[in-house]
């Protein structure tokens, strides 16, 4: 016997644009409308892409809304977003893809696998040359 074709209405539509502009899964609009999750891709591809659209240009317009109205956080959001503003750091203050000088050292502990005795022996100085200067940690807290 074959099954009965799946009839789509325009309240389903409705249906599904509303559930997936307010982030539900697929596979629960599916079972909400009733019909398998590749049924609900093939017949209302458009209701789910519309959807999220409709809902993010509603929450940008409120965004936009609030701060054009003086919310601070939402001027300080939109402009991060979509003027590319950032903060400064302050100074003094390195900021690890800026700045950096060429020969400027940095200290990088590898994982030793203990096979090979040279590596082994240069990582080991490298950690104490580190150290030498610094307040070690507990010995609990070292691992090699």
């Amino acid at each position: 016997m074959a099954r009965k074709p799946f009839v789509v209405n325009e309240a389903m539509r409705e249906n599904v644009r509303h559930l997936a502009g307010i982030g539900m899964r697929q596979d629960d609009i599916a079972k909400i409308i009733g019909c398998a999750p590749k049924t609900l891709r093939k017949r209302f591809r458009d209701d789910l892409d519309r959807g999220v659209a409709v809902a993010t240009a509603t929450i940008a317009n409120n965004l936009f809304a609030a701060a054009k109205g003086g919310n601070v956080t939402a001027q300080i959001f939109y402009l991060k977003t979509q003027a590319h503003w950032r903060e400064s750091p302050p100074p003094g203050d390195p900021v690890p893809h800026t700045g950096a000088q060429p020969n400027s050292s940095a200290v990088v502990v590898l994982p030793d696998n203990n096979r090979d005795p040279e590596l082994t022996r240069f990582l080991q100085e490298a950690q104490e040359k580190y150290f030498a200067g610094k307040k070690r940690p507990p010995s609990s807290q070292i691992t090699t």
